[in-house]
């Protein structure tokens, strides 16, 4: 067996490739990032070619560091950002538009008219665990369809194909337009609004209610097994297995080697995301979750998340250094924040793109609450870092109503993970230990044990768990008034947010 498995990570704002050994300990990196396209307000699309080019640069990068080949590799595993849907011709391997990302909410008059036609969210929630939202792949698919010539025009001549990142990655890597792969897995099926959540196959009501034709779609397959090779001219001249796809939050939790029901991560990224394993039957959600399938490993039985889904935590911070120029680099937002000794009663929501879970409400807009001439950017600083925290604790209070089980640790992960101010106040917050792990790069770890299963690499389960270690633990401070009084009036600064949009 070779030394080595790689894994493609394809985020929102960056691509990586990295290497990792049997230990899960990284042996190489390479990152670049990408532009972000903001045509109009709410509006937010990627170039996929972009994206294609700088995930080759990044492979040939992190090879080189190692002073490795592709040759060097047992597999490769795939991690994408969910969501984002580009639509392509096959003939030509061009996409049609650029890709409309997770966050963009140009389909909101689509989706309440889709709500209407469906006589209610519960019917997108029995058939694919979801809320209608413009979070999800389906209804961006009919804003294409509906909006942009060239893709109703690759539809009528059988040309035009969907895929979410994963989907794009993997037909470029096996050929492209000389024959590539057409494929996803089923935990990026599951965020696309159109994949029956317990048959685990495309819904033929879904896709009658949002008209998007079926032979548009990928095929869906387990997270774990091999799909095929590399072509030589997609690899470096080499021919490797393909055999791990995991949408980034459900490759976070398999990183986190959380297999257990009733075991959560949170990670810590543009967005966060809090998944809760449910076991091998789906849980419908009461309190604004989705059900979402965590994993599948071959042909074993799929296994369930209940997940909490927030849009913005790690872009605020991205966004007061970018549009407000209060810092110069994300990392010194803490040191900014540490300037006073608490948020001044400043709250800051930040509704961007609406508010996701627990609320749905895509009408909503961000607001920042509790000015005085007291307040400096230290403060608003430190609201910045609170806010991710305290949506956080929405999410874990959902969880526990609609699971019944009090989590006793939350295992975390992402890039704000190395800001300790943010954990402390996170486990204060929510009064509960917050465990990094000694390896935090867990989303691209995640589709690397994926790959490294479907070919042997790793035995089994056991394999991955014997990897995770704890790296830092944070205590909670016992009856800090985050808790309590500071919880409180976030959920007062957060009702501010609704229906700003008519």
């Amino acid at each position: 067996m070779k030394a080595y498995v790689g894994a493609i990570d394809q985020g929102t704002t960056s691509s990586r490739f990295i290497i990792f050994d049997y230990q899960g300990n990284i042996v190489s990196v390479s990152q670049k990032e990408h532009e972000q396209i903001y045509p109009k307000p709410g509006w937010v699309e990627h170039n996929a070619v972009e994206i294609w080019d700088n995930t080759r640069a990044v492979i040939t990068g992190a090879l080189a560091k190692a002073n490795l080949k592709a040759d060097d590799l047992a597999a490769i595993g795939i991690t994408n950002q969910r969501e984002t849907t580009l639509v392509w011709d096959k003939e030509t391997g061009k996409p049609l538009y650029n890709a409309l990302v997770w966050q963009d909410t140009r389909t909101d008059t689509c989706c309440k008219t889709l709500e209407q036609k469906a006589g209610g969210q519960e019917t997108f929630q029995k058939h694919t665990g979801l809320p209608v939202s413009t979070y999800f792949s389906g209804p961006k698919i009919k804003w294409l369809i509906d909006n942009v010539d060239a893709v109703k025009e690759g539809i009528e001549k059988g040309t035009a194909i969907f895929g979410n990142m994963d989907t794009w990655v993997v037909w470029n890597l096996t050929g492209g337009a000389k024959g590539g792969m057409h494929i996803t897995d089923v935990t990026n099926a599951s965020r696309t609004l159109l994949m029956n959540i317990e048959t685990l196959e495309w819904d033929a009501e879904m896709l009658s209610l949002l008209e998007v034709p079926q032979g548009m779609l990928p095929e869906i397959h387990s997270s774990s097994k091999v799909y095929g090779t590399t072509t030589k001219e997609g690899f470096l001249g080499a021919e490797v297995p393909i055999s791990g796809i995991l949408g980034d939050q459900q490759a976070a939790l398999v990183g986190q080697t959380a297999f257990n029901v009733g075991e959560a991560k949170n990670t810590y990224g543009t967005g966060c995301f809090m998944l809760l394993n449910t076991g091998e039957t789906p849980v419908f959600s009461e309190n604004g979750l989705l059900t979402t399938v965590g994993y599948r490993f071959g042909d074993e039985k799929q296994v369930y998340a209940l997940e909490g889904s927030i849009a913005i935590t790690g872009a605020l911070v991205q966004w007061i250094r970018d549009n407000l120029g209060m810092i110069k680099s994300s990392d010194e937002i803490e040191s900014l924040a540490a300037t006073v000794e608490d948020n001044g009663g400043v709250y800051f929501v930040p509704a961007f793109s609406g508010l996701f879970a627990p609320y749905w409400k895509s009408d909503a807009r961000g607001v920042i609450v509790g000015l005085t001439r007291y307040v400096n950017k230290g403060h608003i600083a430190r609201s910045v870092l609170e806010s991710t925290a305290f949506q956080t604790r929405e999410i874990l209070d959902a969880m526990v109503r609609d699971s019944g089980v009090d989590l006793q640790t939350l295992k975390v992960d992402g890039g704000m993970v190395v800001n300790k101010m943010l954990m402390q106040f996170q486990a204060d917050v929510l009064q509960v230990p917050v465990v990094m792990p000694q390896i935090t790069e867990t989303t691209a770890l995640g589709a690397a044990y994926a790959a490294g299963l479907a070919v042997g690499y790793w035995k089994d389960l056991d394999d991955l768990r014997k990897n995770w270690q704890a790296g830092h633990t944070w205590q909670p401070n016992k009856g800090s008034s985050a808790y309590d009084t500071g919880y409180k009036k976030w959920l007062k600064a957060v009702e501010r947010t609704f229906n700003w949009i008519d």
